[in-house]
């Protein structure tokens, strides 16, 4: 009987196979991600630096925007540059090592955002329905705090997938028709039962997500009785417009994380390609749209970068 080939449990290398039946358009569909991701890098980049540099943006409000940018930019810096690679020069290899990083702080940062978002929903909910105790239960402290939580959490959460992978054997089966690594796109390349992968890849990291949604609509819903009591049309449109924003980044992100999930075990009947183009799409938008789009942020941004005199003059 022939000796166990133990490297087949764990191949040297995987294969990113990009989007099955697109590889023609590769360049062409480039150049979006391309310009994506660069207005993710300068868009979360100048939330930083001005949450960083204007001392009125050190509120926890902001200090949560400033967590959201950071988990943006590690969401989208995890996938796009190894996927502008594989669109421009082929380049599809990546180390059984590195696949298993790229998966981790793919999830990782996803499942902190969630927890950032929901950290964002109880900021409001407390400025809008309790505005005379918000000083009080949102603190510097408090929002630092909550950021640990949410790395925490993330940590406990997906560390575990690293080692339901790595127990697996491949048994020379390495191309992954994706742009990227991640949990079940890893574990179905496996000869072998993955049915614990399964089970663990969906009921914990979507059980915490679907905690986070239920707490955020309850936040919303209370929110919005609350609005309907103020006495003022123009108080109620003007506490509207700070969730506004926010609201609709909230159903993007859950609305694309939930499809990316779910159609692994029940959305067979989705054209491949279609799946990965939206997956690439969730990875990229998201860490685009939402801090600029905040008025604050907005404002500051004028001040500093575009009138800098007289922001020096102020200070």
């Amino acid at each position: 009987m022939p000796p166990l080939n133990l490297t087949s449990l764990a191949p040297a290398t995987f294969i990113l196979a990009s989007i099955p039946g697109m590889e023609r358009s590769h360049i062409w569909i480039s150049i979006p991600f391309c310009s994506m991701y660069l207005a993710a890098l300068l868009g979360n980049g100048v939330v930083l630096f001005v949450i960083r540099t204007e001392r009125s943006l050190h509120q926890p409000m902001f200090l949560f925007l400033a967590m959201l940018a950071i988990a943006d930019l590690m969401l989208s810096t995890t996938t796009v540059p190894k996927m502008l690679a594989l669109f421009w020069f082929s380049m599809g290899q990546i180390s059984f090592s590195a696949c298993l990083a790229q998966m981790f702080f793919l999830h990782f940062s996803f499942s902190a955002e969630s927890m950032i978002l929901l950290a964002m929903a109880f900021d409001r909910f407390v400025a809008i329905c309790y505005p005379p105790r918000y000083g009080a239960v949102l603190t510097h402290s408090a929002a630092v705090k909550t950021g640990l939580v949410a790395l925490l959490r993330s940590f406990c959460i997906i560390f575990p997938c690293i080692f339901l992978l790595q127990r697996l054997p491949f048994c020379g089966h390495h191309v992954i028709p994706h742009t990227y690594c991640e949990h079940m796109g890893i574990a179905w390349l496996a000869c072998a039962d993955i049915s614990v992968n399964v089970l663990y890849g969906l009921a914990v990291p979507f059980a915490a997500i679907v905690l986070d949604v239920i707490l955020i609509a309850v936040s919303y819903v209370l929110i919005l009785l609350a609005l309907f009591r103020l006495p003022s049309r123009t108080a109620r449109l003007k506490a509207f417009n700070t969730c506004s924003s926010h609201v609709c980044v909230i159903l993007l992100f859950y609305i694309l994380a939930f499809f990316t999930v779910l159609r692994h075990r029940f959305g067979q009947e989705i054209p491949h390609h279609v799946h990965i183009l939206l997956a690439n799409f969730y990875v990229l938008f998201f860490p685009m749209v939402y801090g600029v789009r905040t008025q604050q942020i907005k404002e500051k941004v004028v001040k500093v970068f575009v009138c800098p005199k007289s922001h020096l003059l102020r200070e």
